[in-house]
């Protein structure tokens, strides 16, 4: 059973920084890719980076130099620095991966930016 478990949400001033951290507890199978999404609604989740085992990486425009994804294979974790944050980014943000065909979720963590 594949366990996703964020943490590092926070409140933050216009302009600070916050570093979120998806850790991907797993069976043997290797896990392709792992997104962040921003809850948008209740029914609508937003990609906002996604990176993949070939390190290839995507993010959306809103988010583009601001917004770092990275792995660390050995701790089976995926991190979001996010920097410059501003009102725009607030929300509930939560990691995805699909594994066989199954969407996985973790619980999401909430991050606002507040003066």
């Amino acid at each position: 059973q594949v366990q996703l478990v964020e943490s590092g949400g926070g409140l933050v001033q216009p302009g600070g920084s916050l570093r979120l951290s998806c850790t991907v507890s797993q069976s043997s199978h290797v896990i392709v890719s792992v997104g962040w999404y921003r809850l948008a609604s209740e029914n609508q989740r937003d990609l906002v980076a996604a990176i993949s085992s070939g390190r290839s990486s995507f993010y959306s425009d809103s988010v583009k130099g601001r917004f770092t994804i990275s792995e660390d294979n050995a701790k089976n974790t995926v991190y979001l620095q996010m920097n410059n944050l501003n009102a725009g980014d607030t929300g509930v943000y939560s990691c995805h991966t699909k594994l066989f065909g199954v969407d996985y979720w973790g619980q999401g963590t909430q991050v606002t930016v507040s003066t």
